[in-house]
């Protein structure tokens, strides 16, 4: 079966000891317990992430399992981990720390009477003697209120007065480092039967606060509270397992460092290069790639910024998690990450478990045991004496049925095709296995055995059939990973084994110990799924079986949008707004094959500018709190959130002010329409189908009314003030007079409208069946999403620009004109710019004169 590694459990202590800090007795601190979350392998032959807690109490724990279970959710969710999870064992360590939190954290809030220290509003401020497990701590957090590298600290304030809170022997001085190393060495590698410093031991640090943070190296660390922690995780872990260095334009968030003029940069995804032309003629730096859409948005090039600088280094992708925590790698982060993956790190060797190598009976049968990919099959080639043999990628060899001469050279040859010919994730051909050059030929991807055939004398074992290894069975899997088995491998024969489908058998042709679910074209639900091993010397005798339950369910991501203006007719979803909206996603999926509540993944994108995973909103309650779009993003803690302008999503604030002739600057708020889609991605690695709108932002915003009608009116007349129309029926004409304003919404005026010399005219969702005149407005027409049965005319009107650097560097734009239908002729003439659509086209069923012909 499947290897399994035994927890270290134990009791929780009920001694108190007295609190140096406060008037509370102190419970004992309980022995740390190591969960195997999940163990596809040994330990010694698989990447080993190790996730330890600290600044959680010993009541907090259920906290920190629900963090670790949605920091793997994210994990998971994101390639190369979705791909090769199986390539990496996850055990996660219990650990109750005497104080909740994490020193000198700069946003500290205080605990909840539920545990929850997160969203409790309250805040406590950065405290420099909280003495926690790992001694995590912000550096120069106590002073600086953007302090986010979070590390393992020196010993506690006053760590002496707590020496009986821990166990006999135990240094209660001991540094984050030394406490790191004690709970491994006592707890966790007794586990997993390889030493600490094992190249293929991988730690990370969750902190239990609210306050983004975290660092890399092989022990990361982020913030088990925070929107972004999990995010922060997978950026940290590319530091520490990926040796991907910052692509951010800053060193500190609030400070402008000038152009980088140094030399080529040592990091293999930046580079000083100006020229495309010339990185591929010199066939340098990800020269393979450049032209390729982005796996996170854009194009990839030579885009400005990167290395922590705004400028002077160049990276290749608009984003990517190693600039923006929230994107995926792009594909030069996904080629070196995978290889890492593979190749264990530093090992830089694909594993593979084979018959011990030397001569080998002529009778026997030779056999290996490969990685799984869970979406694609590792190819397996055979040959005897340079002939390949027609094996059907079999992983086991019958040297019986071959009749081979003493001396003939078996080799087996196991490659990942992640080569341009495969999945074409690896397009670097080199046979290197080191930090920056691991490429599809190399032994990260390729590995070979030889074997001598001897003579014929194998000695025939007893029945055996043992299912040794499977895909995990613990959760569901997905409806097209691809599930595997390994067997027992007696030395004379072949074991059989027979997939099942809901009680059926499935065709097996080949004895494959694969089966790819994704070419059994499943139906949607739930399934059943079995493999049984039987021993052909013992028919009907012993076997062995494991089952799964498929998960071919997709989820969603449900979404509540705020209040539009008025939305727009069409195929999808189409609201107006002003300035920017707010979008709340429920990522959900049918959890009732899986222990306890799990994870669900939710994803935007915006514009096709790259998957982006949705977190709520930075320092706002989770997950209740919706992400915000607006023109220019939101602005915390010095970096820029939910930008609809230039630049995609996430900012370095200072970037937006940048003069425009900077490298990094020109930058343009984001006002226009928008293509937003959603999805999500469940425990089991579904990808549920997107769902999408479109949302059209205005610059500008309504003015307060000072007069509001509803309701059946006769005649309506604005002479001062601002005069409100909502959900209001008015059989006559609407008159507008010099210096009043008017703003219409969802409401219908069966006579004519006309304007002369107003302040403001705006009008959403409503329908006018007359003439509409709109002439000599001082500084505001908005028209957005009605529908006008008459001709209109608007004529000398002055817009004043709502936005300076939009109107500078995206153009003028006169009286805002946006997803209306015009029944009639319609006639623009003499208005300060241009009449503007904004990316919603109007429908115009009569003449279109002046400006407007352009519509």
């Amino acid at each position: 079966m499947v290897f399994v590694m035994v927890a270290a459990l134990a009791a929780l202590s009920n001694a108190v000891v007295a609190d140096p800090a406060g008037a509370a007795p102190l419970a004992a601190l309980p022995v740390p317990v190591v969960h195997p979350i999940q163990v596809t392998g040994p330990p010694a032959e698989r990447l080993n992430l190790i996730i330890l807690g600290d600044g959680y109490q010993a009541d907090q724990q259920s906290i920190f399992l629900a963090d670790v279970d949605r920091n793997l959710a994210v994990m998971w969710a994101t390639e190369p981990f979705r791909t090769y999870r199986s390539y990496l064992n996850v055990y996660a360590v219990e650990i109750a720390s005497i104080h909740y939190g994490v020193r000198c954290d700069p946003d500290g809030r205080v605990r909840h009477p539920d545990g929850t220290i997160r969203d409790t509003g309250q805040r406590e401020g950065p405290i420099d003697t909280k003495n926690t497990a790992l001694r995590m701590i912000f550096q120069n957090g106590c002073n600086d209120p953007l302090a986010r590298g979070t590390v393992y600290g020196a010993a506690p304030v006053d760590c002496a007065s707590y020496a009986d809170a821990y166990p006999p022997g135990v240094n209660p001085c001991e540094t984050g480092n030394q406490a790191h190393n004690r709970i491994l060495d006592t707890y966790v590698m007794p586990v997993l039967g390889i030493p600490r410093t094992s190249q293929n031991v991988q730690t990370l640090a969750i902190f239990n606060t609210f306050t983004y943070g975290g660092i890399g190296g092989t022990s990361a660390t982020t913030s088990g509270g925070s929107p972004q922690g999990p995010l922060i995780s997978l950026h940290e872990l590319g530091h520490s397992l990926g040796t991907m260095a910052d692509e951010y334009p800053y060193s500190s968030r609030d400070v402008i460092r000038p152009c980088y003029t140094g030399g080529e940069p040592g990091s293999f995804h930046h580079t000083v290069y100006t020229s495309t032309e010339q990185m591929v003629a010199d066939q340098q730096k990800w020269w393979r790639w450049l032209g390729e859409e982005s796996l996170s948005g854009g194009t990839i090039g030579l885009h400005e910024g990167g290395g922590t600088f705004p400028c002077g280094q160049r990276r290749p992708s608009e984003h990517s998690i190693m600039r923006w925590i929230g994107f995926d790698w792009d594909q030069i982060g996904r080629e070196h990450m995978v290889a890492r993956l593979t190749g264990m790190r530093n090992a830089g060797q694909m594993s593979l478990r084979h018959t011990a190598l030397g001569t080998v009976p002529a009778d026997g049968v030779l056999w290996v045991e490969t990685g799984h990919p869970r979406y694609h099959e590792l190819l397996v080639t055979w040959s005897a004496g340079g002939a390949v043999l027609d094996t059907h990628g079999s992983r086991s060899l019958d040297l019986g049925s071959l009749n081979l001469p003493p001396g003939t050279v078996i080799r087996v040859e196991v490659r990942d095709p992640v080569g341009p010919q495969g999945i074409d994730w690896v397009r670097n051909p080199s046979d290197g296995n080191t930090s920056t050059n691991s490429g599809y030929n190399g032994p990260r991807f390729v590995q070979s055995r030889e074997w001598t055939v001897g003579e014929p004398g194998v000695t025939p074992e007893p029945p055996t059939a043992e299912i040794t290894a499977s895909t995990m069975t613990s959760q569901p899997v997905a409806g097209d990973e691809v599930v595997f088995v390994e067997t027992s491998h007696p030395a004379d024969r072949v074991l059989n084994v027979v997939w099942s489908l809901n009680g059926s058998p499935l065709p097996n042709p080949d004895n494959s110990r694969n089966l790819d679910l994704g070419a059994l074209a499943l139906s949607a639900g739930s399934h059943q799924l079995a493999a049984t091993v039987t021993d052909p010397a013992d028919p009907g005798g012993v076997s062995d079986r494991v089952e799964w339950t498929i998960d071919n369910s997709a989820p969603t991501a449900p979404r509540t949008l705020s209040t539009p203006l008025t939305t727009l007719p069409g195929a999808i979803e189409h609201p107006v707004y002003f300035d920017g909206w707010d979008m709340l996603l429920q990522p959900q999926d049918d959890l009732t094959s899986y222990a306890g509540q799990r994870h669900v993944v939710g994803q935007l994108r915006l514009d096709h500018d790259g998957w982006f995973n949705y977190f709520g909103f930075p320092e706002r309650p989770m997950p209740s709190s919706p992400f915000q779009f607006r023109h220019s993003g939101t602005n915390v803690k010095a970096l820029t959130y939910g930008n609809l302008g230039t630049g995609g999503l996430s900012r370095a604030t200072f970037e937006q002010t940048l003069p425009d002739d900077h490298p990094s600057g020109g930058f343009i708020p984001g006002f226009g329409t928008h293509l937003v889609e959603h999805r999500a991605i469940d425990p089991s690695g579904n990808i549920g189908p997107a769902d999408s709108y479109r949302a059209t932002v205005l610059p500008g915003a309504s003015p307060a009314c000072t007069t509001t009608l509803t309701g059946r009116q006769n005649r309506v007349t604005a002479s001062t003030g601002v005069t409100c129309l909502t959900n209001a029926q008015v059989a006559g004409q609407v008159t507008v007079r010099a210096g009043a304003s008017l703003v219409v919404r969802d409401s219908t005026i069966s006579g004519s409208l006309v304007s002369v010399g107003a302040q403001a005219v705006q009008l959403f969702g409503s329908t006018v069946n007359g003439a509409v005149t709109l002439t000599m407005t001082r500084q505001d027409v908005t028209l957005a999403g009605n529908t006008f049965n008459g001709a209109v005319v608007l004529a000398g009107n002055t817009q004043v620009s709502a936005n300076e650097r939009y109107s500078r560097l995206a153009g003028a734009y006169g009286p805002m004109l946006v997803g209306n239908r015009v029944n009639g002729a319609l006639s623009c003439s003499g208005n300060s710019a241009a009449v503007k659509d904004f990316g919603a086209p109007n429908t115009v069923r009569g003449a279109k004169t002046g400006d407007c012909a352009a519509l």
